[in-house]
């Protein structure tokens, strides 16, 4: 790829470069917005476009991706793992319905990447001369910033608090029975709208909740729109990293508030347990890739902020051994603990019982490879999905459930972390 640089006017032309990238159709944005002190960092701020779809074989995805990246290393891809790889990953047949189609994985090859630094850009593409001509053209007209949603409706949930409170005392059950001991529930929330803007959307969203893991991305007619806090897994200098999330309490407007709210976060041996039990099964799949003795929970319990919640994070990493791809560690922890539970098969055999309808990207990840050893992948939460050819919309929302779950208090979690998408829908 051939490079060069461009002068900003100010820090909202972010916003016309987006609009200008949605032009075409398979397009990647990463927000990464740094929470202060976060480990390893966030995702980079950049915009990846693309025509070119890897033909990927759906039915062995890993495989043919860990193919494709061996002959073409040096090419940077962008996309997504959904959830329902765990058929290939774990062998077991999912009979549930979809609200949107999509498709097992799907990555794009970017032929134009948009790097953002503090006054300018950086565009590195195939097309270089075609691409920047366009671009500084768009970027010197006055831009107004579209505001229109178009959407007026209200998703429906697919499972009522009643039938919600049911089914926790139901896993509850199994988890005395010892089928389980935590598992992570997820309701569904759809609707069906004519007119939706999901670039307006993800505006709007990135602007209410900004995250290290943000990303929009657009697949042809299919979108996310994604407010993700939550790393699933990079790859760096021969070391893997897993960041997962299980622990959550509400921001107060009151500093004194919070801080309290911060500290019964930490001190809570609920949440402190089912922290441990993903943290302890995060360790077991980086052992399958890993030099032995050198997985590590580099931070165990650590408390971080966001606009609308305090969360448990822990980090762990471990020196990827040789003879095990990059795709092959990915594969080793798909998909991430913290969407499922543990014992992890158990935990999804439990989720295809319970749950209403297939996850689709949602608890997948999205993310990029620079190559086998260098990548980076978020775990899809907090996030809106939009089909323009169905008009299908949903958001998935969800917690971890362990025998000392308190069901309405799981439901009042879920309701707030969906609260920052329901907001702007409203708006």
């Amino acid at each position: 790829m051939q490079k060069t640089s461009i002068s900003l006017k100010n820090s909202k032309d972010w916003k016309a470069i987006l609009f200008w990238a949605n032009q075409y159709k398979y397009c990647c944005y990463f927000s990464g917005q740094q929470v202060e002190n976060y480990p390893y960092g966030s995702f980079p701020n950049t915009v990846a476009i693309g025509d070119e779809v890897l033909p990927l074989i759906q039915s062995n995805v890993f495989d043919s991706l860990e193919s494709y990246l061996n002959e073409n290393g040096e090419n940077p891809i962008y996309g997504f793992f959904s959830y329902d790889l765990f058929e290939e990953t774990h062998q077991i047949k999912s009979n549930h319905k979809a609200i949107i189609n999509w498709p097992s994985s799907l990555f794009f090859k970017a032929h134009t990447i948009i790097s953002f630094k503090q006054n300018e850009i950086e565009v590195k593409s195939n097309k270089l001369d075609t691409v920047t001509s366009s671009l500084i053209e768009f970027i010197e007209q006055p831009f107004k910033c579209p505001e229109n949603l178009g959407y007026e409706g209200r998703l429906k949930p697919d499972t009522s608090e009643r039938e919600y409170v049911a089914t926790v005392n139901k896993l509850r059950e199994h988890i005395e029975d010892g089928n389980v001991y935590e598992i992570n529930y997820c309701i569904n929330n759809y609707a069906t709208t004519k007119t939706f803007d999901p670039l307006v959307a993800y505006y709007r969203l990135n602007a209410k909740s900004p995250t290290p893991f943000s990303t929009y991305l657009k697949c042809d007619q299919k979108y996310v729109i994604c407010a993700s806090p939550e790393r699933f897994i990079k790859a760096q200098s021969g070391k893997i990293i897993s960041q997962p999330i299980k622990g959550t309490a509400k921001r107060a407007e009151s500093a004194i508030d919070d801080a309290n709210l911060k500290s019964a976060l930490y001190h809570s041996e609920k949440e402190r347990a089912e922290n441990m039990m993903i943290v302890d099964l995060v360790r077991n799949d980086f052992s399958q890739s890993s030099i032995a003795g050198t997985v590590k929970v580099e931070e165990l319990f650590g408390i971080y902020s966001f606009k609308y919640v305090h969360q448990m994070i822990s980090t762990i990493t471990a020196t990827r051994k040789k003879g095990i791809s990059g795709v092959q560690a990915i594969k080793n922890a798909f998909p991430m603990g913290s969407m499922t539970g543990a014992p992890k098969r158990s935990a999804i055999q439990l989720i295809e019982k319970y749950e209403k309808s297939k996850r689709g990207v949602f608890s997948g990840s999205i993310g990029y490879f620079n190559n086998q050893d260098s990548f980076d992948f978020n775990v899809v939460i907090r996030s809106l999905f939009y089909d323009s050819k169905t008009h299908h919309l949903n958001y998935q929302i969800g917690s971890a459930i362990t025998y000392d779950s308190n069901a309405e208090d799981e439901y009042k979690e879920c309701k707030l972390k969906a609260q920052a998408i329901e907001e702007i829908l409203k708006t």
